[in-house]
């Protein structure tokens, strides 16, 4: 299951449309990169690996919508839709990275306009496919940390749906899955926009893996009854020092981890990780709409006073101290991160 494909024939991006699932499953088709600008924006996509093919499809569909003819002025309409694209979300890192990817190479090319297209093309497929082979293999090395009759708790969605295919965190659990290990899931709901009890609930009945919801608020009663082994999540952008910043929760789910002696994993592609900021309190932290936390219905009836007002914070930063591994395509990486990431890189 692709999240994010080229369709040949029309020259669009196909995306599946996240917000309608599990009710529904639709397929949005977009032509202008502004339209997968906006698609980023309000979570018709969604994950940090998904986004940066999203942003890589966009940068080509600029270059196509384009009418310009020369190789510079082309150039130059395309630095204006890589702005636009970062813009649509500023936590995840691989938004930013695929832009700057398409964009050297759009400069470093000496070929014709129309060359210039087919080469951006050809560019951002090649970072989807990337993607699917990446996740695997950070799922195979992840698997190994799991055993057979663990109980999982997973934070947010990061399967197939927040990538292109496969998976991150919930890629690890696909993959020990399949190896034939008998596991259990409970999924967080991930309050406001529920991408645990939506999302990540539909991908596991897809898998066939056994799973409970449960409230983002249950998982440090399950680690003090023992009925939890270990903890997984993503991450969307992870900083020099190995701070992870991750979906809202994910450091209240680690401290818990961490006062019951229960490991907390993050899994993610090397290219979330942000060299340049040294720490996690350097990461800017998106805060959306507040409507997402008030407009919530129960049984019908909206929850909040009608003049409530609402603080809206997408994502929260997790102290490396908290995190027992990285899970990467490099491997296991256990702290200090900075020095065994160095290693892992060298192999």
């Amino acid at each position: 299951m692709r999240t994010i494909t080229w369709n040949d024939d029309a020259n669009t991006v196909d995306m599946i449309d996240q917000r309608l699932l599990p009710q529904e499953f639709k397929i949005n088709s977009y032509s202008r990169y502004q339209n997968v600008t906006d698609a980023i924006r309000t979570m018709v996509i969604r994950g940090a690996p998904a986004i940066g093919a999203a942003a890589a499809f966009g940068i080509a569909l600029a270059a196509y919508q384009s009418e310009e003819s020369s190789r510079d002025a082309l150039v130059q309409e395309l630095e204006k839709a890589g702005e636009a694209l970062k813009n649509a979300r500023p936590t995840a890192v691989n938004l930013s990275w695929a832009v700057r990817r398409m964009l050297k190479e759009a400069v470093a090319f000496e070929g014709s306009a129309d060359e210039l297209r087919d080469r951006l093309l050809a560019s951002a497929k090649v970072i989807a496919n990337e993607d699917v082979a990446i996740n695997k293999c950070l799922s195979q090395y992840g698997a190994d940390l799991i055993e057979d009759g663990d109980h999982i708790v997973h934070h947010c969605n990061t399967g197939a749906l927040a990538t292109v295919d496969w998976g991150t965190a919930l890629g690890v659990i696909r993959m020990a899955h399949e190896q034939g290990k008998k596991i259990h899931v409970f999924v967080d709901e991930t309050r406001p926009r529920l991408q645990g009890a939506r999302l990540t609930a539909w991908e596991l009945e897809q898998y066939g893996i056994p799973y409970d919801i449960i409230t983002d608020g249950s998982s440090g009663y399950l680690m003090r009854k023992g009925l939890v082994q270990k903890v997984i999540f993503g991450a969307d952008r992870v900083a020099a020092n190995g701070d992870v910043a991750n979906k809202i929760g994910s450091y209240m789910l680690a401290l818990a981890a961490y006062d019951n002696g229960i490991p907390a994993y993050s899994a993610f592609p090397i290219s979330t990780l942000d060299f340049e900021l040294e720490r996690g309190d350097l990461i800017p932290i998106e805060e959306r709409e507040v409507a997402e936390v008030l407009q919530v219905q129960l049984m019908g009836q909206r929850v909040t006073p009608e003049n409530a007002s609402a603080r809206n914070f997408a994502f929260d930063v997790t102290p490396a101290r908290l995190i027992s591994a990285w899970i990467t395509e490099k491997g296991v990486i256990y702290p200090p991160f900075k020095e065994n990431l160095k290693a892992a890189m060298a192999k």
